[in-house]
């Protein structure tokens, strides 16, 4: 026989009915997915169906209703336009040696950060500070490094003989990092791997740590140097995980257009201009949101075969 104690205590049916319904394995899952699925659907799904309707219509920016349906138009438009074919150019140039050199240094530094050296928490924290820092912050700070006047690398390249009258770079006092097409790409390149180093970084070291010590242990008893080492185990080991740093920094690189609009405007002329600031200029500048929207849907299907064939990539280096 239960007190009134133990009757005040006991769950009402309705609440209990409640927990047991949230312990299934299939009700839990779908609620802790749902925030993610929410915003997947209204900040991917809507805008990506509203851009295709653009592209097929003649909307701008005083027309911006979608009545009418022009096909494949504003797609072949596009395509006969010199800018935005140097903009494919660019944003296909920038990424690719933004990648390249991202494995290298994230390689490099994921075989540092795996060691116990002085000073390592303080290295991490320092280390991650570009991908913390706000991109309209980090840009203005490369705004000035790369200025033509007051550029500080200059100011060393000048004292150490290698520009000015005589130097090897030759006798201007400044190279106009930003005003020349091929320093200007290389200006952005580096600032983007300045930005995407720690994301890359993190993601590969986070396979370099599962690489089992005793493995490593063992191929330096049987006399293999660091190289081999790092060719023959920790390499191939991480696979997998590169081809993931791989398809976010490149996502993240081709997609982003703030670093070139805040430093070059695609500029100077159109030599830096890239598809996302092709779409923006294309788009709201010019007010033709069709074109606008054309541009932006151009490499969909490219990066999305490049993503399943990635992901397969990874997938089966897993299982091996």
């Amino acid at each position: 026989m239960t007190t009134g104690r133990e009757d005040s205590e006991r769950p009402d049916g309705a609440l209990a009915r409640l927990a047991l319904a949230l312990e299934r394995p299939r009700v839990l899952g779908a609620l802790l997915l749902a925030p993610a699925v929410l915003y997947v659907v209204a900040f991917v799904a809507v805008p990506f169906f509203i851009a295709i309707a653009l592209s097929v219509s003649d909307a701008t920016v005083g027309k911006p209703q979608i009545d009418t349906f022009v096909g494949l138009d504003n797609f072949l438009a596009v395509l006969d336009q010199s800018g935005f074919r140097l903009a494919l150019r660019n944003s296909l140039l920038i990424t690719t040696l933004t990648v390249l050199i991202l494995l290298v240094l994230a390689t490099t530094a994921v075989e540092l950060l795996a060691r116990d050296f002085r000073g390592k928490r303080l290295v991490q924290v320092l280390f991650m500070i570009p991908w913390a820092m706000p991109v309209s912050l980090s840009a203005i700070t490369w705004l000035w490094v790369l200025d033509s006047q007051y550029s500080p690398i200059d100011w060393v390249l000048v004292q150490i003989g290698l520009l000015g009258p005589g130097g090897t770079f030759g006798p201007s006092w400044n190279l106009f990092y930003l005003g020349r097409e091929g320093l200007a790409i290389a200006s952005i390149v580096l600032v983007d791997v300045w930005r995407t180093l720690p994301l890359a970084t993190i993601i590969v070291l986070a396979g370099r740590l599962s690489i089992p010590r005793e493995r490593l242990e063992q191929a330096q008893l049987d006399g293999a140097g660091f190289f081999r080492i790092l060719f023959r185990i920790i390499i191939p080991a991480l696979a997998p995980v590169l081809t993931v740093a791989i398809l976010f920094t490149a996502l993240l690189v081709i997609g982003e257009m703030s670093t070139i609009a805040l430093l070059t405007r695609g500029g100077p002329g159109h030599s830096t201009q890239i598809l996302p600031l092709w779409a923006y200029l294309k788009g709201i500048n010019s007010g033709d949101l069709g074109q606008g929207a054309a541009i932006a849907l151009f490499l969909f299907p490219v990066l999305l075969a490049a993503a399943i064939v990635a992901l397969r990539f990874a997938y089966r280096a897993g299982k091996d």
